[in-house]
This record gives structure tokens, C-alpha cells and sequence, in this order.
């Protein structure tokens, strides 16, 4: 603070700290103005707003077939609770191929499987369904 002066002044005695006068309320009478880098200032302010934007929310796709393994489904699943934690969406698909269609049997028990593996990190927003050759189902991350 260093009061009332005029602005040939304050802009000496910025130049003589090698920093800038920056009016900061012009509107006030007398004008506001601050000695600073204004550099590093615009810089504060763009890393102020690139870290108050939110997380977009993506969907992400898994992809298990009828007769798709244990193991196999236990990586996806795996990879299913990474997109979750990172809060977004993942869509469960259960393809079927050929003479698989008269097995939807089992690829329900596929789809419950998984879901029931996401239970803890998940909450289904779309219940599975059948969509011409594929079973779907949506799930959200559980909110705290």
C-alpha cells in the first residue's frame, strides 16, 4: 500500500522494480492500480480456470461375447472399475455371433456376472436389454 500518488510516479516506481502498473479498478475514484508482474498474474488466472473445469463425462464400451472366459471377464471387469473411478460411464456389451442367438441364456449369465463383479463401484442405469445381435446394459459410478 503505498497511498494516493500520481501515475508518472507509480509507473516510475514500477519500472524501477522491473514489475508493471496495472490498473485494477477503473472505475473507482481514484482508479486502482497494483505494481506486479503481469505475466505471472494472466498466468495465475488461466491455471485458476484450466483447474476449475470439470471432469467430462465419457462412455466407455466393454466387449464380451457368450462364451468369453473367466479370466478374460475378470480383466474387463478390471479395466470397467479404472473407467468407473476416473467417473465415467461404461457400456456393457454382450455380442453374439451366428447360433449364438439361441443361447441368450448364457449370454445373460455373462452379463449378470459382470455386473454382479461391478456391483460395489456401479449402479446400472440401464438394465440389460437385447439389441438385435447384442445385450446391453449402462452403468454410472456410485456416488459417495
Amino acid at each position: 500500500m503505498l497511498g494516493v500518488m500520481p501515475t508518472g510516479k507509480a509507473m516510475e516506481i514500477a519500472r524501477e522494480n522491473g514489475l508493471d502498473l496495472v490498473e485494477v479498478a477503473p472505475n473507482d475514484r481514484p482508479p486502482v492500480c497494483k505494481i506486479m508482474d503481469f505475466g505471472k498474474f494472466k498466468y495465475d488466472q488461466k491455471k485458476k480456470v484450466t483447474k476449475q473445469k470439470q471432469h467430462q463425462v465419457h462412455i466407455k464400451e466393454i466387449r464380451v461375447r457368450p462364451k468369453t472366459g473367466d479370466h478374460d471377464i475378470d480383466v474387463k471387469v478390471r479395466h470397467a472399475r479404472d473407467f468407473l473411478e476416473h467417473k465415467d460411464k461404461v457400456l456393457i456389451n454382450v455380442l453374439f455371433r451366428g447360433r449364438e442367438l439361441a443361447h441368450i441364456d448364457e449370454g445373460r449369465r455373462v452379463m449378470n456376472e459382470v455386473l454382479q463383479a461391478l456391483d460395489d463401484v456401479a449402479k446400472v442405469e440401464k438394465s440389460p436389454s437385447m439389441e438385435g445381435k447384442k445385450m446391453t446394459a449402462l452403468v454410472a459410478p456410485r456416488l459417495p
